[in-house]
């Protein structure tokens, strides 16, 4: 993960951002407006894309739902500090993380990180299917090597943040996980005070996935602690 798309309209930031990054060995490109950008984060091999919020011509939730129609690029949104819509809703469309404004740079360094060691760990290392790629429960089935969903036969698109927590809850199925594991595992880093991003993921998870026949969510939230993926014969 070398090779990163800057979408701001702030050149100041653009130009410190591309200084920092270069630093760290990364291959920065920067662009100032959102159609343009989108643009070029579909036609260009980029391995991650830092959006702002905030854009000309084009905003960046329309920028990342330009992206999402076509591509599973990883995107990092930058929103301005204590604005939780903006969060809420770049999640919801499909944003793999989001920094607020304004941020050190050493933590969005540690949040590209974080990113890249989840694409590196789920990238296939063989050819050959094995029994223990597939996770089964109920009527949903996960497969690590071609990373599929499926619900009763159907296929379910999901982002990777989100097959990534499916497949930690599902390899878990039955058993209560702390947010703060959930965010170690499916995010990459620990969580910190007030930040709802894996609530999020798991809100968009649960409207994909849909109940258990009788209405039963599949993925239930226990209080003041996490969440637990029903095993369907425990709940007839």
């Amino acid at each position: 993960m070398n090779r990163i798309l800057i979408i701001d309209d702030d050149i100041e930031l653009c130009e410190l951002l591309n200084d920092y990054l270069s630093g760290e060995g990364f291959a920065v490109e920067a662009v100032n407006h959102g159609k343009q950008g989108a643009a070029q984060a579909l036609a260009t091999e980029y391995d991650l894309v830092i959006l702002d919020v905030m854009l000309p011509e084009m905003n960046g939730f329309d920028v990342l739902r330009e992206i999402r129609k076509s591509s599973k690029i990883p995107v990092i949104m930058l929103t301005a500090r204590g604005d939780d819509i903006d969060r809420i809703v770049g999640l919801e469309l499909g944003a793999d993380d989001y920094l607020p404004k304004p941020f050190n740079p050493r933590e969005l360094v540690a949040r590209v990180r974080a990113i890249q060691r989840r694409v590196e760990a789920v990238e296939p290392t063989t050819s050959v299917v094995q029994k223990s790629a597939e996770l089964k429960v109920g009527d949903v089935v996960l497969c690590k090597t071609n990373r599929m969903v499926q619900r009763a036969g159907e296929n379910i698109e999901l982002t990777s943040v989100e097959f990534n927590l499916l497949e930690v809850l599902l390899s878990r199925a039955g058993e209560v996980i702390s947010r703060d594991d959930l965010v170690e595992k499916v995010l990459g880093r620990r969580l910190s005070a007030y930040d709802r991003s894996i609530d999020v993921h798991v809100s968009a998870l649960r409207k994909k996935l849909g109940h258990y026949a009788g209405q039963t969510e599949r993925i239930r939230t226990i209080r003041s602690v996490g969440y637990l993926y029903s095993l369907p014969e425990s709940h007839p």
